[in-house]
């Protein structure tokens, strides 16, 4: 016997998010998030000693949330000699769009 159905059956989603899952983690920790919209913002690289000195966090917390950050390929960044110096990655925007769009297309709903 078949369940009458109250709508109809949603359109499954049955592709591999995992890539977009790594990428909105990085995104979803407020400091990170900071972070990458200062340096998104910053016409310079910007040295992790200037991000310390902005933040209510420690060098090595500013560190962990960079790195978290490169592996998610959102900033790029060098060491010259004690200190690390970041920027936005190239394409960093359209990675983000191109998450948002795999999980949430605008064709669908209108």
């Amino acid at each position: 016997m078949s369940m009458q159905r109250c709508a109809p059956e949603p359109m499954r989603f049955e592709g591999d998010l995992s890539a977009e899952c790594a990428l909105f983690h990085a995104l979803a920790d407020p400091a990170r998030l900071r972070i990458l919209a200062t340096l998104a913002r910053s016409s310079a690289e910007v040295c992790v000693c200037d991000l310390t000195a902005g933040f209510d966090l420690n060098q090595s917390t500013i560190s962990h949330h960079l790195k978290i950050l490169k592996d998610a390929a959102l900033v790029s960044g060098e060491r010259r000699g004690t200190w690390g110096f970041y920027r936005l990655a190239p394409g960093a925007r359209e990675r983000i769009d191109g998450a948002l769009s795999t999980v949430l297309p605008l064709a669908l709903h209108v």
